[in-house]
């Protein structure tokens, strides 16, 4: 089992880095509209309701093609019928599976599921870590399980969330985000969307800077994606200057970053055409 180290700084040092990057201007772009228009090509454009039915998909799909989103996400179910809807488009197909949101079952049903969800096309699947079982320290049993959900991926690629809004704590944060990359994940997420606290700019400085350290050690670049709550520009923009202070310019790119949201496409493209 792996060592995972403490996190260095307190959630203060956090917050005070926040404020100091927040008034900085982003470098590796010309304005901010060039900005928003790459964070719009980021997105994991998302249905996860329980009235999901085939109107919304195909709504959905027809969104992320006049968006170009970077994917769609959407329950297993679906996976197939957006697969169809988008075969002509540079578009990911990506499915939250293994017992989404909670992640409350048997790691064989998890497995099972994932393995459903690559059959139908998926090329991304989006897993939720067991929290219980974090929180009780029992890091080999999740570690095994990420393990055995990467395998059941088999091409497709692993995000895996870390439900930032229960764990809390930046050192809880620090030390699942470490977890997760070097049991297997791809990308580090922040939240599944279905608790009260999604995404916050303190939990993604956290895991962009457990990635930062876990390139450090390995040379493996992992992605990230921020998922809940990210509904306007200055928010997007706030996200955007923490991940180019922290990472360097490799970062940028859809392949290592992505923004969960349902609403913040709209939004986005309104203010590039304005």
């Amino acid at each position: 089992m792996i060592t995972l180290s403490s996190y260095p700084y307190s959630l203060s040092d956090v917050q005070t880095r926040i404020e100091e990057i927040k008034n900085q201007s982003l470098e590796n772009f010309s304005s901010e509209k060039e900005a928003i228009r790459f964070a719009l090509h980021c997105i994991d454009l998302t249905t996860l309701e329980g009235n999901d039915n085939t109107k919304k998909i195909k709504e959905l799909c027809k969104n992320a093609m006049r968006y170009q989103t970077a994917a769609v996400c959407v329950y297993p179910v679906f996976v197939n019928e957006a697969k169809q809807l988008l075969k002509n488009a540079p578009i990911k197909i990506a499915s939250v599976a293994g017992a989404f949101p909670h992640g409350q079952s048997p790691i064989e049903i998890k497995v099972t599921e994932v393995e459903y969800a690559v059959a139908q096309g998926a090329d991304e699947i989006d897993m939720v870590i067991s929290r219980g079982l974090f929180l009780e320290e029992k890091y080999d049993i999740v570690f095994d399980e990420i393990v055995a959900i990467k395998q059941a991926c088999q091409h497709a690629h692993l995000k895996v969330i870390l439900e930032t809004g229960e764990l809390i704590e930046p050192d809880l944060i620090y030390k699942a985000s470490t977890l997760a990359m070097h049991a297997g994940a791809d990308f580090i997420k922040t939240s599944t969307g279905k608790i009260a606290t999604n995404a916050t700019p303190e939990a993604f400085l956290i895991m962009l800077d457990a990635i930062y350290q876990f390139y450090n050690e390995t040379k493996k670049k992992i992605g990230i994606k921020p998922a809940g709550g990210i509904t306007d520009v200055n928010t997007t923009l706030l996200y955007l200057k923490l991940l180019e202070k922290t990472l360097d310019v490799n970062w940028l790119s859809n392949n290592l970053f992505r923004i969960g949201a349902s609403r913040l496409a709209s939004h986005l493209y309104d203010f590039i055409e304005n």
